[in-house]
């Protein structure tokens, strides 16, 4: 299991799995495109506090499995990522521009799949790390 994190409004273990495509599947991030990509992931990560864990670039698409806090919006994360990109490499890349002419770096679609697991240990470790509950209390777990 992966390690959780803690802020001062939750405590929480989210890892994504996200693949991005480069259109019509060309093979364009190489050399000094494909370093330059990495950077600017690793800025826009930082900048929205989600961590890498692991990543590869290949010439025609990009995994990574990153840790994201639950206030993170997936799917606004995923098109800063895609536009923040485009624009960064569009603009210091000409040749870019030239082979897409319409501005379209990335595919239309992506992908995203949470992983990991939690298991009931994993609840019952964190919720004794919560204020004790009074011993007249009682709890009852109802089966949904």
């Amino acid at each position: 299991m992966t390690e959780q994190e803690l802020t001062s409004e939750a405590v929480f273990s989210i890892m994504l799995h996200i693949v991005l495509v480069s259109k019509d599947r060309q093979n364009v991030f190489k050399g000094d495109i494909k370093l330059k990509l990495r950077e600017v992931i690793r800025e826009i990560c930082q900048e929205q506090r989600v961590e890498i864990k692991e990543g590869n670039i290949s010439s025609d698409h990009v995994h990574l499995l990153v840790s994201i806090a639950p206030k993170v919006n997936i799917n606004k994360f995923i098109l800063l990522l895609k536009g923040k990109t485009t624009y960064t490499l569009f603009s210091n890349f000409e040749r870019l521009k030239l082979k897409y002419h319409n501005r379209h770096l990335w595919a239309k679609s992506c992908f995203c799949c949470s992983c990991g697991e939690v298991t009931k240990e994993t609840i019952e470790a964190y919720l004794e790390t919560l204020n004790p509950v009074p011993e007249e209390t009682v709890i009852e777990e109802t089966p949904w």
